[in-house]
């Protein structure tokens, strides 16, 4: 069966979807796979021209119907979208001012000693990999500031499950940041490929949780996408109680 986003809210000005692990955000120039921007297309053609369009490097023009954000292909969980291109400028202009809130679960290898912590560290290119992103050594180019708030939940058995607040919005940022701290995502295979899977997860183990942000009428939403099986299934492995 093919994947398939779900709606989890929409009115006339947004659409948000809950993304499920292993479908990309758009089309990369390079395969035909099934992608979010084609669904939305498919089943809301008024969108197409919605958003801003991306050039590939072939020269090829991508159309991001609607799409303010975007969030790894084995990251499940919300993605946020514009029905109409004054809702998307409105969203634009949140994501650039810091003003959305956003929320991950995430269960990282090792057990965290702090409750709490930031991490503030600015990400740029890897030298020695040109897919991956990296901070203090080994990262080249321009270094753009990130920082990540975290709070540990619970911590067992070699891991710990994490609630991961992103304040600023770099690739990879969650990912490069854990790996920093020597406590990588469980199931990364581009940062941490030696550690392999575990607790059942067969991805990577990160869930875009929850979203708070403005409506163009001028009311605060908050909206969350439930846990994936996959997540339900590691929290019980390790009897967690959230």
């Amino acid at each position: 069966m093919a994947l398939t986003p779900k709606v989890i809210y929409e009115d006339k000005d947004v659409l948000v979807l809950n993304k499920p692990a292993g479908l990309v955000v758009h089309a990369d120039g390079k395969t035909k796979e099934a992608n979010v921007s084609d669904w939305v297309l498919e089943n809301y053609p008024k969108m197409k021209d919605v958003g801003e369009p991306t050039v590939l490097q072939n020269g090829e023009t991508i159309l991001r119907p609607g799409i303010v954000h975007r969030i790894d292909r084995e990251t499940s969980g919300i993605l946020l979208l514009a029905k109409n291109q004054k809702a998307f400028e409105f969203l634009k202009k949140q994501f650039q001012d810091r003003t959305i809130e956003k929320t991950y679960l995430a269960f990282v290898n090792g057990e965290l000693k702090n409750k709490k912590g930031v991490i503030d560290k600015p990400i740029g290119r890897s030298s020695t990999d040109f897919r991956r992103w990296t901070c203090g050594k080994g990262a080249r180019g321009e270094l753009r500031d990130a920082v990540t708030a975290y709070t540990t939940l619970e911590t067992g058995k070699g891991f710990s499950l994490v609630e991961v607040h992103p304040k600023t919005g770099r690739t990879h940022q969650i990912r490069v940041h854990f790996k920093f701290i020597q406590h990588p995502v469980l199931g990364d295979s581009l940062y941490a490929p030696k550690l392999g899977y575990a607790l059942g997860f067969e991805r990577l183990a990160l869930h875009a949780f929850q979203i708070k942000f403005m409506l163009p009428s001028g009311k605060e939403m908050s909206v969350e996408a439930p846990l994936p099986a996959d997540f339900k299934k590691a929290v019980k492995l390790l009897s967690f109680k959230k």
